[in-house]
């Protein structure tokens, strides 16, 4: 058989002068490669080198997608897959020649008194079976020729592609070979030309055929958990618990806009109606409407606020804790904010600050020999006293002395009085300046984390715009040790940032991604994809999918699975949750004409 390739026809009859005469270029000139070289096993297409390899061993049995790994895998390749119908009648009579020979040998060593040979009556068992499903029309019979070119810069790295293959393959006993002298034939075959110029044929019947159908779609419908929305893949429900992962955190990445703030909504109210407690760090008081809505609570913290924050509140010792460690991890996490409020502190001054908290706390009688369940907390302008009798204390003093006494003291030097009693909590920031921003998100999260594992229950914890935290080092150290221990006291902490440099750039980044079981990527800017792409380990097709999905669409990753995923609402769901301004303030309109009836 004859084959010619396109790029290599030429016009007959025409004078070599007359083609180098020609002015006008053709697409062909613009696609064929400067040059091809044919070898015994490779073909060198201009500068990149390319080789075929075909299948020639299959298992006895195959299982669904054991080819995706080969489709999915990160390397340039050109996959053909070849399916040849064969016809039923010969097939029908060659197996019932087949059934009567194995019956025969049967017989025979069943009349020679021999032993039985289970693999020879499975056989015999398997050949009826598949011969009663031809019959009925079940089954049918085909050849198939599966071929794969993969493509490199070098032979080095065409050697190295070729071991990956193999292994990937051989892995699930499926063997594959190099066309040898063939490499024409098999680059052929694998180029969109529909010919099967290798004509390396296995037999399969329908059953193993179809397993070799590559592009499948994760299934995320379980019988317990929440809707989160609708596969893109197969239409079906992304229905999940998260508590059921290794971790239950999460982590949420797009740019403003996405829809990134809205299925996080929807995660918090479908959650509230399974029993799992939500708490929020609100850095633009959009999650205010759903407190409201459900009966939650929402705290305003900033400055001119009422509502109070005591940095030296202290967390309950739980039944398997010691109130010594309870009071050594608090005073760590307390150094850590006033390493931020006071613009970071030298070793000496760290030395300071860590002694005089200590004796802060014991002189309200609070020690780890004592129950200090009811003593009350001290003060910032308590730990001012003990440092105004420390010798070298003078910077310290006068540094902390604007949130004591200054601007900054009605929010930082009063006892707290907000209450997490109700099943929704939100902490609005919107108001807090943006110099103490960073701050008040570490006191905000020092406080929630005490009264997480004061008491064991399930929860969610939602940063939103964690880029602020993870600005400083000890906000972002605090933000991963919460994520790192969450899991012991059954709290999941989901992370949101539209800001992706700013969240990579911290040393905590990616060990935050890494320990989020659960992780949902959203629209995402050109600036920021390849970032994005290195980091969740996204495929060509994933990238492209992120630059322009619409709103409320992205991909969902649950553990080791992900599949494509476009968020859904009800209608009352919508109302309470939407982030559109448009629709914000239709609300309020209809809600002040009620209100005027």
């Amino acid at each position: 058989m004859k084959i010619k390739l396109p790029f290599s026809k030429k016009e007959e009859g025409a004078l070599p002068e007359d083609i180098f005469k020609a002015s006008v270029m053709k697409a062909v000139d613009v696609i064929a490669p400067a040059s091809i070289e044919v070898a015994q096993n490779y073909i060198k297409i201009g500068e990149r080198f390319a080789k075929t390899f075909f299948i020639f061993s299959y298992p006895s049995t195959l299982t669904s997608g054991w080819f995706s790994p080969i489709v999915n895998l990160n390397a340039p390749m050109d996959v053909s897959i070849f399916i040849h119908p064969v016809e039923m009648n010969q097939v029908l009579k060659q197996l019932r020649k087949k059934v009567t020979e194995v019956q025969a040998e049967l017989a025979e060593r069943e009349g020679k008194g021999m032993i039985r040979d289970p693999q020879i009556e499975m056989a015999y068992q398997n050949l009826e079976e598949l011969r009663d499903k031809f019959i009925a029309a079940q089954e049918r019979m085909f050849r198939i020729g599966i071929y794969i070119t993969i493509y490199a810069d070098s032979e080095k790295e065409l050697e190295e592609l070729e071991v990956i293959l193999r292994s990937t393959l051989e892995g699930r006993m499926v063997y594959l070979k190099p066309a040898l002298f063939r490499q024409k034939q098999g680059f052929i075959s694998t180029s969109p030309y529909g010919l099967d110029a290798l004509q390396v044929n296995t037999p399969m019947n329908t059953a193993p055929l179809s397993s070799t159908f590559p592009f499948i779609s994760f299934d995320l419908s379980s019988n317990e958990g929440i809707l989160y929305g609708i596969n893109q893949h197969n239409n079906s429900l992304v229905l999940f618990d998260r508590f059921s992962l290794e971790n239950s955190n999460a982590t949420v990445f797009g740019t403003s806009g996405s829809g990134k703030s809205y299925m996080v909504k929807l995660d918090a109210l479908r959650s509230l109606m399974t029993g799992v407690d939500v708490i929020i760090v609100d850095p633009e008081n959009e999650y205010k409407a759903l407190a409201e809505a459900v009966g939650g609570s929402f705290f305003n913290i900033s400055l001119s606020s009422t509502d109070r924050i005591n940095p030296f509140d202290l967390p309950l010792p739980r039944e398997d804790e010691r109130p010594e460690d309870v009071l050594r991890s608090n005073i760590i996490n307390l150094v850590g904010l006033l390493r931020i409020m006071l613009g970071g502190l030298t070793p000496e001054e760290d030395a300071i600050i860590d002694r005089a908290l200590t004796e802060t706390y014991a002189a309200k009688d609070i020690t780890p020999e004592t129950d200090f369940s009811k003593a009350t907390p001290p003060l910032l302008s308590d730990l001012e006293d003990v440092l105004e009798g420390m010798e070298g204390a003078e910077e310290l003093v006068r540094r902390l002395g604007k949130f004591t006494e200054g601007t900054y003291s009605s929010f930082f030097n009063n006892h707290s009085n907000i209450s997490m009693e109700k099943n929704l909590v939100v902490f609005g920031i919107r108001d807090m300046e943006d110099q103490l921003r960073p701050m008040a998100m570490y006191l905000i999260m020092r406080y929630i984390w005490n009264k997480v594992r004061s008491s064991l229950k399930k929860r969610i914890l939602v940063v939103d715009e964690a880029w602020w935290l993870m600005q400083n080092e000890d906000g972002a150290s605090f933000l991963y040790g919460l994520v790192k221990r969450a899991r012991k006291y059954w709290l999941g902490v989901t992370t949101i940032t539209q800001d992706v440099n700013d969240f990579m750039k911290s040393d905590y980044g990616q060990p935050i991604i890494t320990n989020s079981a659960l992780k949902i990527l959203m629209k995402q800017s050109p600036a920021t994809i390849r970032m994005v792409q290195s980091a969740f380990n996204l495929t060509e097709e994933e990238k492209y999918l992120l630059l322009e999905p619409a709103v409320g669409e992205g991909i969902f990753f649950a553990g080791q699975k992900h599949v494509a995923i476009r968020v859904v609402a009800s209608y009352t769901e919508d109302q309470i949750i939407t982030t559109s301004p448009e629709e914000i303030l239709k609300i309020k309109q209809a809600k002040k004409e009620l209100a005027e009836e």
